[in-house]
């Protein structure tokens, strides 16, 4: 019968998009402390798409699952999970090891602890752009550096989901954003979408238009998923007593460490993961009332570049990784 079997996205072997298949497996069951989710949407991220490449901080165990975000309704439990669940609309909070669950799927097992209920008004599509992007760049900019008046943060790779985020999250703070993309094309949408200044950094000297920008400053917090030797840039638009935050390899080239920049600084370039905040309760209930509030009064307005259906994963991936894109890329599930 169709509705004991579910189409879920593996792979069995690292390697470009194509190494996505729509597997039919029997209805999954949860276990101890999971759900099962009907996945209405799911949001992708380029972790996905470098761990499916064999690039990410962990190897995938095979068959691989895939995938930190979703939204849908909950349509069973398991032992040990709040029965109050079922039926409700949720969101999955990017919260565990892509070797443990995935949501790329017509239904998701994930763990309760990773459920989150959005608000209705929110449709499938947009409360599957939400946490990722969001908790990501309120560790740095809110938990940890507290940017607001009189500060200036570099936000490189602006137009992705955690660019235009983190965005929004320095206009709220009151602080001035300075968003890089690569070429001018992009720049009239990221000044659309909150940013104080764009830089085309193929186009523009990076340094000399943040001196300008700053006069003379320099930035304070940099938020940086590229690594690579554009760090050697980033550092030298910092101000004394910079921060650089790397949380991301885009690059996918070694990143030189600037020795000489950082003691003459006193410079601070710091590795920085999302689960920093996620795996802290007390962190993440902040985010969330955080996220959650701003949702609610205008403030953050999740930005979805382009829709496939779940069908046409491996174009949703080709797409992901073309860089086209200014926000995010989501896939919907019939």
């Amino acid at each position: 019968m169709a509705n004991e079997t579910a189409k879920i996205v593996r792979f069995h072997s690292v390697g470009g998009p194509e190494v996505l298949q729509l597997d039919e497996l029997p209805l999954p069951k949860p276990g101890n402390g999971e759900v099962r989710l009907r996945v209405k949407a799911i949001g992708l991220n380029r972790a996905e798409s470098m761990f499916r490449s064999g690039k990410y901080l962990q190897q995938p165990v095979f068959p691989a699952k895939l995938g930190y975000e979703a939204a849908g309704v909950v349509e069973a439990v398991g032992p040990k999970v709040d029965a109050h669940w079922l039926g409700k609309l949720a969101s999955v909070v990017p919260s565990f090891s892509l070797n443990d669950y995935g949501t790329y799927g017509e239904v998701a097992i994930v763990p309760e602890y990773a459920l989150v209920k959005y608000p209705k008004n929110l449709s499938p599509e947009q409360a599957t752009s939400i946490w990722m992007a969001y908790m990501t760049a309120y560790g740095p900019l809110v938990a940890y550096e507290k940017v607001g008046k009189g500060d200036f943060v570099v936000i490189t790779a602006a137009s992705s989901s955690v660019g235009i985020a983190a965005i929004e999250i320095v206009k709220r703070e009151g602080a001035v954003s300075i968003a890089t993309t690569r070429t001018l094309k992009k720049k009239g949408e990221l000044l659309a979408l909150g940013a104080d200044h764009v830089i085309a950094t193929e186009e523009e000297d990076l340094v000399a238009r943040v001196k300008e920008i700053t006069g003379g400053k320099g930035v304070r917090v940099t938020f940086d998923p590229v690594g690579g030797k554009g760090v050697e840039l980033l550092a030298q638009a910092a101000t004394q007593g910079g921060i650089i935050y790397e949380y991301g390899m885009l690059a996918g080239e070694p990143t030189p460490f600037p020795l000489g920049l950082a003691i003459g600084k006193g410079l601070t370039i710091r590795g920085y993961m999302v689960g920093e905040i996620f795996g802290v309760p007390e962190r993440r209930k902040k985010v969330e009332k955080y996220v959650l509030d701003n949702l609610q009064a205008g403030h953050f307005k999740p930005r979805i570049a382009k829709t496939f259906p779940l069908a046409q994963i491996v174009d949703a991936h080709r797409y992901l990784e073309s860089n086209q894109q200014i926000g995010k890329v989501v896939v919907t599930v019939p």
